[in-house]
């Protein structure tokens, strides 16, 4: 069930325990079931429960988990000591970890902790830092594990890939479903169901479909309508193979678009191709930001573009497949090659009621990104 092979694996420990020792931590609490499965392939969703694996500095890991992910945790990881807290009425899972890490020789020690993850509540970390403050030195380190997946090794590129390949062709079912009287329903269901037919995976967020006044909307939405004569769809949907995501998003215009959406969409298209000038190396994420906001100012849409044009794209789980670091004003992370990065133009005028989206998926290199998508950049307009 491994989707990597065991040297894929130790690289990656190596990695990490590189920068603990760096970092001077004597062990890792890893709560995000990103770096859970980017370390050992345990893939699960029953992070939405207590659980945690523990790193020490000599390479030892044990996860502690629930009895229903026992077998899940056997069947796709490389772990071996695997540590179940029971489910009853006075259950403390944290008293649980406690009792595991002295078990692993950890009490008096300085540990790191993934407090920023979806994988640990707020009830749940509180928890942690009452119960084990005094068992040990707790340190942040929440950037540590997702600071280096960032950077892609080539057994993960080639997932991205492949996830890019099922992007294209999701598309391509989907288009010829738009026009007049259609059914966002099937539109949604063969861009979702083509990735699935084809061996991909669930996405860690829903697709975003939106018709009508809703093509302004950057969140999936409940409800489904029927498109008009005259109409605007905005789609953001990603391929995903072995929870690895390449995302894709386009306006597709039903009918004649209008003097707006040509505007929109100018800049739109101007804005991707100042961020893909910048999209290297020598630069950071604040200057990629930077390209598309100047972009918009010159065509005076400020007031009509968002507070980012991206992020990091790797291995996701729910509620998002949005990763670090993002494309935001001032962010100094510095774009190295082989990251997988999403740049998304979204332009919403709420006074014309008019939508223009364009973005897609790169693989950063020494010198000019990489599109991993074959779709063309043109207006889409069906009749």
């Amino acid at each position: 069930m491994l989707h990597f092979e065991r040297c894929e694996f130790d690289t990656r420990r190596e990695r990490v325990l590189a920068e603990m020792a760096n970092r001077k931590l004597d062990a890792m609490l890893i709560f995000s079931q990103e770096s859970m499965y980017w370390l050992t392939g345990y893939d699960t969703f029953g992070f939405c429960f207590f659980q945690c694996l523990a790193l020490k500095a000599n390479g030892e890991m044990q996860l502690l988990t629930r009895s229903a992910d026992l077998r899940q945790a056997r069947h796709t990881s490389i772990l071996e000591a695997i540590v179940i807290w029971r489910d009853r009425g006075n259950a403390d899972p944290v008293i649980e970890l406690r009792n595991m890490l002295d078990d692993m020789g950890l009490l008096g020690t300085r540990i790191g902790v993934e407090w920023l993850t979806h994988g640990l509540t707020g009830t749940a970390g509180r928890a942690v830092n009452e119960r084990l403050g005094s068992f040990a030195t707790l340190r942040d380190a929440s950037d540590l594990v997702p600071m280096l997946r960032a950077v892609k090794s080539d057994a993960e590129i080639s997932h991205v890939r492949e996830a890019a390949l099922l992007a294209d062709e999701a598309f391509e079912e989907a288009l010829p479903l738009i026009g007049a009287g259609a059914d966002e329903a099937d539109i949604l269901a063969a861009l979702q169901g083509h990735v699935l037919k084809r061996g991909g995976d669930y996405p860690a967020n829903p697709f975003i479909v939106g018709s009508g006044r809703d093509a302004l909307l950057c969140r999936y939405k409940s409800g489904r309508r029927r498109l008009d004569a005259s109409d605007q769809v905005t789609l953001e949907w990603a391929g995903v193979k072995a929870q690895y995501h390449a995302a894709l998003m386009r306006t597709v215009i039903v009918g004649e678009p209008t003097e707006r959406h040509q505007e929109l969409y100018a800049a739109a298209r101007e804005a991707l191709a100042a961020v893909e000038e910048v999209m290297r190396p020598e630069h950071t994420f604040g200057d990629v930001f930077d390209a598309h906001s100047a972009v918009m100012e010159e065509h005076e849409l400020v007031r009509h573009r968002l507070s980012a044009c991206g992020y990091s794209l790797g291995a996701r789980y729910a509620p998002s497949w949005m990763d670090t670091p993002m494309f935001h004003v001032g962010n100094p992370a510095v774009i190295q090659p082989n990251m997988t990065l999403f740049a998304h133009m979204i332009i919403m005028d709420s006074d014309t009621g008019t939508a223009m989206t364009l973005g897609r998926t790169y693989l950063t290199t020494e010198t000019e990104p990489e599109p991993l998508s074959r779709l063309p950049l043109d207006l889409q307009v069906v009749g």
